[in-house]
C-alpha cells in the first residue's frame, strides 16, 4: 500500500530535478528518432514539456467511431472529482481502475501503461479524494475531516454507480491496486450484483503482517548488506507494527525507505524513479497540476494509512469470479501473504 510519503519537504527540488530529467530522456530518443540531416540550428522538437505532452496525446488519440476519450470533473462523494474515460468501442465492457496510495494515482502514468486495455474496456479511472488532480480542486481544510477509509469506500460505490449508469452496464469489472485493491475488494464484497468480475493487482489481504514481513526483508537485507545506517533505523522501530493499535506514521515512512531501497517496491531498483518518471509526461496534467502531483499522497496518507495497517481480516468469502496479479518480488503489499489468502478465499471461479 504504497508509495507512502516518499515526498519530504524537499519534494520540491526533488520534482523539479526529475521533471528535467525526464524531458531531458524524451528529448534525446525523439532527437535520435528525428531527420539525420537537420538544417544547420533548427531546434528539434520536443523542445518543451507541451510539445512532449502534445505528441503523447496525438498518439495514444482515440479515432475510432464508437470510441470515448473524455476528461472531466464529476461530483463524488459531494466534492468534484476528475474522472477519466478512454476506449476504442463504448460497447465493450466498462473497467473501473481503483488506483493506490493512499493518493498514489494512476492516471499520469497512463498513457504508458494502460493504453492496450482500452481495446478491450472502456477504462473509466480517477484521481480519489485528496489524490493528484482532485486535491487541487477543493481546499484541504474542507476535505480532512472526510478522509476515512469508509468514505473512501463510498466514493468508490458512487463511482461505480457513475460508470454503470453512464454507460448503460448492468455489470462494470473492478481492478483495484495496491491501496486501492482495498476499495475494490469491499466494493465486491458489498455489491456482488455489480460485478462481471473483481481483479486485484498487489492485493491487500493480512495488512498487519503484510507489514510484519516487509520490516523483515528490509531488515534481513540491510544486515546481509553491512548496512549499519538502515539497521540502525529499522531497531529504532521494532516492533513494526506495533501490535493491535497503529503505528505511528513515521515509523511506516521508515519501514518504507529501506524497504523500496533494497528492492521491495520495484525488483532489483533502488528507488520507484522508473515509474514516476512517466508521470511527468502525463498529457492529462498541466504544468501546474504536474508540479503537484504528489502533494496529495502527502496529505492523505497520515489521515488513512495508519487505521488501515492495523486490520488483520480480509473477505474468505467472494460472490463474484476473483483473478489476482501479485509480482512475486512485492514486498510493500507482500505477494506472499497476498498468495495465501487467494489460496483460502472461496468465489464462484
Amino acid at each position: 500500500m504504497i508509495w507512502v510519503m516518499r515526498h519530504s519537504q524537499s519534494h520540491g527540488r526533488e520534482v523539479a530535478r526529475r521533471f528535467a530529467g525526464a524531458l531531458g530522456v524524451l528529448v534525446a530518443v525523439v532527437s535520435a528518432l528525428a531527420d539525420p540531416v537537420p538544417q544547420a540550428g533548427a531546434p528539434i522538437k520536443p523542445t518543451s514539456r507541451g510539445e512532449a505532452t502534445a505528441i503523447i496525446a496525438d498518439a495514444r488519440k482515440i479515432l475510432t467511431p464508437e470510441g470515448v476519450e473524455t476528461l472531466e470533473k464529476v461530483r463524488i462523494g459531494g466534492i468534484e472529482q476528475w474522472v477519466s474515460v478512454r476506449g476504442v468501442d463504448r460497447r465493450n465492457p466498462v473497467l473501473l481502475y481503483i488506483h493506490g496510495g493512499p493518493g498514489y494515482v494512476s492516471l499520469p502514468m497512463s498513457w504508458w501503461s494502460t493504453r492496450g486495455w482500452e481495446e478491450y474496456f472502456t477504462v473509466v479511472q480517477w484521481d480519489q479524494r485528496a489524490a493528484g488532480k482532485t486535491h487541487l480542486l477543493t481546499n484541504p481544510d474542507i476535505v480532512a475531516p472526510t478522509l476515512t477509509n469508509e468514505r473512501m469506500v463510498a466514493d468508490a460505490e458512487e463511482m461505480a454507480l457513475w460508470a454503470r449508469k453512464a454507460f448503460g452496464k448492468r455489470k462494470i469489472f473492478v481492478l483495484g491496486h495496491s491501496y486501492g485493491s482495498y476499495l475494490g475488494l469491499e466494493l465486491a464484497r458489498r455489491h456482488p450484483d455489480w460485478l462481471h468480475a473483481y481483479i486485484g493487482v498487489g492485493q491487500v489481504a493480512n495488512i498487519s503482517e503484510s507489514e510484519r514481513r516487509g520490516w523483515q526483508f528490509a531488515m534481513d537485507a540491510a544486515r546481509r548488506e553491512g548496512n549499519t545506517e538502515a539497521v540502525r533505523q529499522l531497531e529504532s522501530i521494532a516492533p513494526y507494527p506495533a501490535g493491535d493499535k497503529p503505528s505511528p506514521i513515521q515509523d511506516t515512512y521508515i519501514e518504507r525507505k529501506w524497504m523500496t531501497y533494497f528492492g521491495g517496491a520495484m525488483a532489483y531498483r533502488r528507488t520507484n524513479d522508473a515509474e514516476d518518471d512517466l508521470a511527468y509526461l502525463s498529457p492529462d496534467y498541466t504544468d501546474d497540476e504536474i508540479r503537484h502531483l504528489w502533494d496529495g499522497n502527502a496529505f492523505s496518507t497520515p489521515y488513512l494509512l495508519p487505521d488501515l495497517l492495523a486490520e488483520r481480516n480480509t473477505a474468505t468469502k467472494l460472490d463474484v469470479p476473483l483473478v489476482v496479479f501479485v509480482g512475486r518480488h512485492d514486498k510493500n503489499v507482500n505477494a506472499d501473504v497476498s498468495a495465501e489468502w487467494f489460496a483460502r478465499v472461496r468465489a464462484p471461479e
